[in-house]
């Protein structure tokens, strides 16, 4: 399925969540609205003419055996169907969770794929990050030189709101920092491991 400009973190999130479990409508926007409504106001109506879109494209599929067990709070047409990743859906995640260029360094883009890390592969994890830190970087020296430029011409409220964006931005620069570290520790762990476990081989076959 090609790329829509604009639909690539909501595209991200439903099937990330749908590969979590299948979800009817309801649930899924509740779902949504948790991992979403942290980076951007949600909206509810781009929901379903993503969904559809995904339908269209074979991504997922309706499965309508649910209705019977649907609570009667729920019961209008949209609720009843309960909305399952298809083979090319599972397909389609595995391909976004592997861009790790500029679109999942930016805020919105950034908090959902860290949503699902932890089906993400390592080195992708590491590049995000990494990418992350880097577009924050540049950020505090905008922030810090727009500082220096207006610091005697402003009151002190907008003062106290720019230094507390500065501090905010810092403080995502240090978490990313620990993450990376973090990151770093565990896969040159591994690539010890599997170094350790290719020099035994050769003794266990010679035995």
């Amino acid at each position: 399925m090609a790329a829509r400009k604009g639909a690539g973190v909501l595209e991200l999130a439903v099937l990330g969540l749908l590969h979590e479990a299948p979800m009817h409508g309801y649930e899924l926007r509740k779902r949504l609205n948790a991992l979403l409504g942290m980076f951007r106001a949600f909206s509810y109506g781009s929901l379903y003419p993503c969904l559809k879109q995904l339908l269209a494209d074979g991504m997922i599929i309706e499965d309508r055996s649910a209705e019977e067990n649907t609570p009667l709070a729920l019961q209008s047409r949209r609720s009843k169907i309960v909305y399952k990743l298809t083979a090319d859906g599972k397909e389609r995640l595995q391909q976004l969770l592997t861009e790790a260029g500029p679109a999942a360094w930016e805020d919105e883009g950034f908090g959902v794929h860290f949503a699902f890390f932890s089906h993400t592969r390592a080195d992708v994890r590491l590049r995000i990050l990494e990418g992350r830190r880097s577009r924050l970087e540049e950020r505090l020296e905008g922030v810090r030189a727009a500082l220096a430029r207006t610091r005697e011409r402003v009151d002190s409220y907008t003062l106290e709101l720019q230094n507390h964006g500065l501090e905010s931005v810092e403080r995502e620069v240090r978490w990313l920092n620990e993450l990376i570290g973090r990151e770093r520790a565990e896969q040159e762990q591994q690539a010890q491991s599997a170094k350790r476990i290719d020099q035994d081989m050769p003794r266990d076959e010679g035995r």
